[in-house]
């Protein structure tokens, strides 16, 4: 079985709305020169690009999927708002909630972006492909069952594993959250439920600035089923698998999944303009390694990769190359440029056993 790659260019197609960066353009913020929000198509066209240039794409069992379907949808998101977001996205677009803009037909894109996911984890649990990635856009792990938040308008991996769910081809699924912002929307969610362990590795109330304590630890029946694993600025390589090892592979272990599923943003990269951190793509090639070497334990190697944020339009497709390259196997590699300068400035002396101690005391919080 081959590493799936699923993709499809009209998700690059989904176009933001007046935005300068993160600001609204009017008053005295000009119009940018490109337009629109950092959330770009050219960071996952690039990674692909990449992937074909390299020819590792050669290597992956590439395809596309038809868009989640209506029940696929309601099992996480209430009519009314999606009959709202089809509205507008019938009309000439709109926005629902807070830096989420869509243009005519974002309905239908948003909901191919959650038709990718859906389709990467079950072929999967079918035994059809030995792990995949979805190059899922827009993402999805902020969105709230009625209020999208930050460029994310549908729950694409909530979707995909309640489809899952559904159909029993799963009873039990863990969600690694690296994606620099907490995965507040994954985290709502499942929140009162202990059939999904949601886990949420970030910087420290970055977005969204109320969400994603230590203390949170579900509600209910889903009480210790989510771990937040808030890592201070400037955290680096040494930092991701320190807390790797501590927490997120002892408790994937303690909770054996039948499938892991990561929302995989690379805004973490040292070099994203939407967060403080400094991973490399050898920190998110060597995170892939450890998730890989769990899941051969705990669930028969089922891995499921969705694409979530980053960026950083030049680093970016580097990374996703990194993390590629250990799905598959594949003995090709793609030079990152941008390796060494990060490697020079990683946490050293001091600073570096300050965020090893941040990691300690993370661990010992959740138990471990």
């Amino acid at each position: 079985m081959a590493t799936g790659f699923w993709w499809d260019e009209r998700c690059f197609w989904h176009a933001g709305g007046n935005y300068a960066f993160l600001a609204p353009v009017g008053g005295l913020v000009q119009p940018l020169a490109a337009g629109g929000l950092p959330e770009s198509p050219e960071s996952k066209r690039r990674l692909k690009n990449l992937l074909e240039v390299t020819g590792l794409i050669r290597e992956l069992d590439v395809a596309s999927a038809p868009e989640a379907t209506e029940e696929d949808l309601r099992r996480v998101h209430p009519a009314d708002y999606l009959a709202e977001f089809r509205r507008l996205s019938s009309a000439s677009g709109g926005e629902l909630g807070e830096r989420t803009p869509f243009g005519p037909g974002g309905f239908e894109i948003a909901s191919l972006s959650a038709g990718l996911a859906k389709a990467a984890l079950m072929a999967v649990l079918a035994g059809r492909q030995r792990n995949a990635y979805a190059l899922s856009r827009p993402p999805g792990h902020h969105c709230l069952p009625a209020k999208p938040m930050g460029f994310c308008l549908l729950a694409n991996i909530a979707i995909a594993i309640e489809a899952a769910l559904a159909a029993k081809a799963a009873e039990r699924v863990a969600v690694i959250d690296w994606d620099v912002h907490h995965g507040n929307g994954t985290e709502a969610i499942f929140y009162e439920r202990p059939d999904v362990l949601t886990i949420s590795i970030h910087q420290e109330r970055d977005y969204p600035p109320d969400t994603g304590s230590a203390a949170d630890r579900g509600r209910g029946a889903g009480e210790g089923f989510n771990l937040n694993l808030p890592l201070a600025p400037g955290a680096g390589h040494d930092a991701y698998l320190r807390v790797m090892e501590r927490v997120v592979v002892p408790a994937v272990r303690r909770f054996r999944p039948d499938v892991i599923v990561i929302a995989c943003g690379f805004d973490a990269s040292g070099f994203d303009p939407l967060g403080r951190m400094m991973a490399s793509s050898a920190t998110f090639g060597e995170m892939t390694g450890m998730v890989l070497a769990v899941a051969d334990e705990v669930c028969s190697g089922r891995l499921v990769l969705v694409h979530e944020g980053g960026y950083s339009e030049v680093h970016v497709p580097f990374c996703g190359h990194a993390v590629l390259e250990r799905l598959s196997g594949s003995p090709l590699r793609a030079g990152d440029p941008l390796l060494p300068r990060l490697n020079a400035q990683q946490p050293g002396g001091k600073a570096k056993d300050f965020h090893r101690a941040w990691v300690d005391e993370l661990a010992m919080t959740h138990g471990f």
